[in-house]
């Protein structure tokens, strides 16, 4: 196969993962904590993609043709059978074909895609990080109050508030659009494209 593609693993979810998301997830299918053992046990990620049609338990969905990686940040495992994951997201790709396996496990051949490193943003865009800011800034205040030490951002340590296609990932997660409207932001391969396309709705409904 080329150099920018190989056989990954994938999680169908009814979630859309960006690039330098946190997804925690909890993982309790025998197919599924296999394959995350597997990962693991290979230092390896994993591909989430949004299920187009199908369910998240059960027999393999069919996933979207456009998913991200996945990496294991932390684990835990509570109880047996079960695993609590916190991973991040990584490269996007897309899928070019899938294989089921007989435990009903899916994966897929990928062809990885390129995000061009970061983006700068420009004078105009600065709003949309600037507002950005206060947004995960309250967030992280709301959740420390409610539940405390046991609190976990849903945003990395490190807000990367100068890069364009950061900036845009994070309002992908936040804003409430359908996942459909997410997915279609996720396949757009131009930061600076994506950024603009939220800009827009941040300012018809007057957040920025």
């Amino acid at each position: 196969m080329p150099e920018n593609e190989y056989w990954l693993p994938l999680f169908p979810l009814n979630t859309v993962l960006f690039p330098g998301g946190i997804l925690p997830l909890k993982v309790f299918e025998t197919r599924y904590i296999d394959m995350v053992r597997d990962c693991m046990k290979r230092e390896m990620p994993f591909g989430v993609v949004l299920i187009k049609s199908g369910q998240e338990i059960g027999n393999a969905a069919e996933p979207e043709e456009v998913g991200c990686m996945a990496h294991i940040t932390d684990w835990d495992a509570p109880q047996l059978g079960v695993l609590l994951l916190r991973t991040e997201g990584g490269t996007r790709f897309r899928i070019l074909e899938t294989r089921v396996h007989k435990d009903q496990h899916l994966e897929g051949r990928v062809q990885i895609l390129g995000h061009g490193g970061p983006s700068i943003l420009t004078k105009e865009q600065e709003s949309c990080a600037n507002t950005l800011k206060l947004v995960i800034h309250d967030i992280n205040v709301k959740g420390r109050a409610e539940i405390g030490d046991e609190f976990e951002s849903p945003f990395t340590e490190n807000l990367r508030l100068d890069d364009a296609g950061w900036v845009a990932n994070r309002w992908c997660e936040i804003l409430p659009i359908p996942l459909k409207a997410r997915q279609k932001l996720l396949e757009v391969d131009d930061a600076q494209t994506r950024l603009t396309i939220i800009q827009q709705y941040l300012q018809q409904h007057e957040i920025i």
